[in-house]
This record gives structure tokens, C-alpha cells and sequence, in this order.
């Protein structure tokens, strides 16, 4: 046995958790005793021992063949993404020495062009910091500042809440997200500081990160409530930056010629107004 978190066996666990017996044409007969399929059950219809499929999920066996591995994410009923994720976990890695914290740093050139972009724009770091924003992307939300988190935010700022007229989608999808950007390299205190805080004070956040969902964090749109210009659909853009540990540039833009587009540019208009003199701050770095 080893001290390493068993990051495969409690991902089969928690999906196993989430089909039900019907969606894989398995007839319920009486009372059943745990939530979604039994594990000789996911055994069965993976073509794998029940006795295997127990070592899996207890840690006993964590490098299992790509083979078993899709068979599995079959049975649990994985979409790409997921599956990508399933078959990281189950890759036989060397033992790692714990990290120390990394300073996140925003490269030069694109904290430049954070700034001189017309759109809301910020960069992300590994675990959803604000690492750089302009000043669109902060009258957008004031939390769309350097220094912020978005995950802290969307779960435990009243105000950042406000304004996502579907709170609990965007909840999900932003945990699912952060699970996937993660992945195995769960071993950074950074990572284990934020699932710890917001796993004691979130109970929305406990029982997603519970659940296992995995998304990637692609271009989608966004509806939100702002409180000046009223609804607003923007479109959000998430490119990587190369050279670096996992940034990500996230650009907000609308469909050209709707109303959406009106709005921002008035968002724009009020910001440059009385408020010019602390545009120069509209980009800062920081780790965290």
C-alpha cells in the first residue's frame, strides 16, 4: 500500500455514485442499498473480476491498462472530457516529492496586452487567481481584479453571485472546470488550501467537488445581471498562454450589433469618465 491520495479509485467511486441501474438496463428488483450501481455490478459490465474492480477503487491496484480504463468510463458513462481525465489518473507516474508554493507570473508581454485589449480581459492562473485584468474586466465585476480568485468568489461573495442569474450552473461548471485544470497534480499547497477553505465553509462547493465532474473550460457564453447596465450576453474566450504553468487569457466579447454590444460599450463610456485617473492600475500582478 502507499500514502498517495487514490485520486482513481475515488473518481470510479463518485461516478459509480451517479448511474443509476436503469441507464445501463440493469432491472431494479426491491430495495437497494447504495446510490447508483453496485461495484459487481460495474464489474460485470466492464468485463473486468468484481475482486479487480474493488482493488481499483480501494488503491490497491492504481495503474490499470487503457483498455480497462475505457471499458470503465463506458460503464460509467464518461463524455470525452472525463474520460481524458479518467485515463490521466490511471497513468503509472513516479512518486513526487511535495512542492513548495510557486509564485505565478503573469509574462510581460501579455499583461501588455491585457491592458490595451477593448474587451474585458484577464489572465487566470492554474487555480482560477486573478493574476491581471484590465479595467473593463473590472467594471464587469470588481472582483475581476488582480489578486482575487474566482472559484473564493462565485462561492462565497454575495455581491459576485448576484450576478449570475443561473447561480447553480455556473457553480457546477466552474467546479468541473477547476477539476479538470487540476487534474492528478493535486499535491500543490495552493490547491489543498483552496479545496480545504471552501469545502468547510461551501456546502454547495462540498457536494460538487464530491461528485467528481470533469469539464474543460472552453469558449462559452455568459448570461450576468450587472448592476448598471441590466442583462448582458457576452461570449467568453479562454486561450492558454505558452510558456507558463497552466495561465489562461480569458477574453468577454458580444455578438457584434446587439444590444449586448450596445451595453458594454455604455459599461466602457461610464468607466472612462470621472474614474480615468486610476486607469493606470487597471493591470497589477500578483501570485494569489
Amino acid at each position: 500500500m502507499t500514502d498517495e491520495p487514490n485520486l482513481l479509485g475515488e473518481y470510479v467511486r463518485a461516478r459509480r455514485e451517479l448511474v443509476t441501474p436503469e441507464q445501463v438496463g440493469i432491472p431494479v428488483l426491491g430495495v437497494r442499498r447504495v446510490p447508483g450501481l453496485r461495484r459487481e455490478e460495474v464489474a460485470m459490465l466492464a468485463g473486468i473480476s468484481a475482486d479487480y474492480y474493488l482493488r481499483l477503487e480501494q488503491g490497491r491496484d492504481r495503474n490499470p491498462s487503457v483498455q480497462v480504463l475505457e471499458s470503465l468510463a463506458r460503464v460509467l458513462r464518461l463524455d470525452d472530457d472525463a474520460t481524458a481525465h479518467l485515463l490521466r489518473l490511471g497513468a503509472d507516474k513516479p512518486r513526487r516529492q511535495r512542492r513548495r508554493p510557486r509564485k505565478e507570473t503573469v509574462p510581460p508581454g501579455i499583461a501588455k496586452l491585457v491592458a490595451m485589449l477593448p474587451l474585458p480581459a484577464l489572465v487566470e492562473g492554474r487555480y482560477f487567481d486573478v493574476l491581471a485584468a484590465n479595467a473593463l474586466a473590472t467594471a464587469l465585476s470588481p472582483r475581476l481584479a488582480a489578486g482575487g480568485n474566482r472559484l473564493r468568489d462565485l462561492f462565497l461573495d454575495p455581491a459576485e453571485q448576484a450576478l449570475y442569474p443561473d447561480w447553480e450552473n455556473a457553480t457546477a461548471g466552474m467546479v468541473a472546470g477547476f477539476r479538470e485544470s487540476v487534474g492528478a497534480d493535486t499535491d500543490d499547497p495552493r490547491f489543498i488550501e483552496l479545496v480545504g477553505e471552501l469545502s468547510l465553509v461551501s456546502p454547495r462547493f462540498s457536494r460538487l467537488w464530491a461528485r467528481h465532474d470533469v469539464e474543460a473550460c472552453e469558449g462559452t457564453p455568459k448570461q450576468i445581471d450587472h448592476p448598471q447596465v441590466g442583462g448582458l450576453r457576452l461570449n467568453r474566450e479562454r486561450l492558454g498562454i505558452s510558456g507558463t504553468a497552466g495561465q489562461t487569457l480569458v477574453v468577454y466579447h458580444p455578438d457584434p450589433g446587439t444590444d449586448d454590444a450596445d451595453k458594454l460599450a455604455l459599461l466602457a463610456s461610464a468607466m472612462r469618465t470621472p474614474a480615468a485617473p486610476q486607469g493606470g492600475e487597471s493591470v497589477r500582478h500578483g501570485a494569489e
